[in-house]
């Protein structure tokens, strides 16, 4: 496992919030934007931390910016086509799991050896976890909370 990825700014939760904004955003409207104001709002997070990760998304080209008093945020690919596991990569922290798992193996000879056959583990760990996230799109899991929504209300 790469460690420079946790010297980074970004946090595992990023991966979290990214993923809901871009649900929501799915389902406005093609000509509205969503402000970071109220997506912080509906997400009960920081604005200014939403801002910085809807910059990393917007930079990697999966939304668009609206200057202005109607600005805000919109997709700028379908839903259908962004995969979970692309948004993963974008805010790829390295597990903090994944590293501790690592990092409790000494220097001497043994923990040598168990830290080159942990770091093994968690490279299949994580591309276990890719694997999975590979199988999802934003559209696929904005299917399925509605269908949650509903089954909940009905009841």
């Amino acid at each position: 496992m790469k460690q420079e990825y946790c010297t980074s700014t970004q946090h595992p939760k990023w991966f979290g919030l990214a993923v809901q904004a871009l649900i929501i955003m799915s389902r406005e409207n093609v000509d509205s934007a969503c402000p970071s104001i109220e997506l912080a709002k509906y997400l009960q997070s920081e604005a200014s931390l939403l801002r910085r990760i809807l910059a990393v998304l917007a930079k990697e080209g999966f939304i668009g910016t609206r200057e202005g008093r109607t600005g805000g945020y919109h997709l700028k690919k379908p839903a259908e086509s962004i995969r979970l596991v692309d948004i993963y990569d974008v805010f790829r922290t390295d597990s903090n799991v994944c590293i501790g798992i690592t990092e409790t193996a000494g220097t001497h000879p043994f923990g040598v050896g168990m830290k080159s056959v942990l770091g093994e583990i968690t490279k299949e760990m994580d591309n276990s976890m890719r694997g999975v996230l590979s199988q999802y799109t934003i559209a696929d899991i904005a299917n399925q909370l509605e269908t949650k929504i509903c089954n909940e209300f009905r009841q």
